[in-house]
């Protein structure tokens, strides 16, 4: 039997992402000590905000905040990289090995170097304050004017090795 009615495809054919083979991955992820304080700002806000309406119950205002800081936080932590087989993913944005021209592991002088006077207005730029080093991936597609991506990560030697041993 080629499939059954559970399945959304034969069962032959798996689905392409477990194809891959994933060699890296990491979550731009905020640290834990940030946590504290921006939940700490939610509770001086809530109580500012119970303070100055009557009508409202406490526990509406600080529900709120603590909800919206956590959501806030959990967002601030998307970023995800992942290399495959055949790309770099970072978000939602790929790049097939075949256009990367080269891999420069920055530290953080490096990176806020890259970022200041000596940015390029086209780059794609994925970057976290909280995370010193990155990588700058050189491109080499004359279709796309974007030159590089540079993109943080706690281990940018790591991730330029990761990059560079691809075919």
């Amino acid at each position: 039997m080629s499939g059954t009615a559970d399945a959304p495809y034969p069962s032959t054919v798996t689905p392409l992402q477990s194809r891959r083979t994933v060699h890296h991955t990491e979550r731009l992820t905020v640290p834990w000590w940030s946590w504290l304080p921006a939940l700490i700002g939610a509770g001086v806000l809530a109580a500012e905000i119970w303070l100055s309406a009557e009508a409202v119950a406490t526990w509406v205002p600080f529900t709120v905040m603590f909800a919206l800081t956590v959501a806030l936080m959990l967002w601030l932590s998307r970023i995800k990289i992942t290399i495959t087989d055949s790309e770099v993913r970072v978000d939602d944005a790929s790049l097939p090995f075949a256009l990367i021209s080269d891999v420069i592991a920055l530290d953080a002088a490096g990176k806020r170097e890259l970022l200041g006077p000596g940015a390029h207005p086209l780059a794609f730029v994925i970057q976290r304050p909280w995370i010193p080093g990155a990588v700058q991936i050189l491109l080499n597609d004359p279709a796309d004017p974007t030159p590089y991506w540079v993109i943080s990560t706690r281990n940018p030697a790591q991730l330029a090795t990761q990059l560079t041993a691809r075919p």
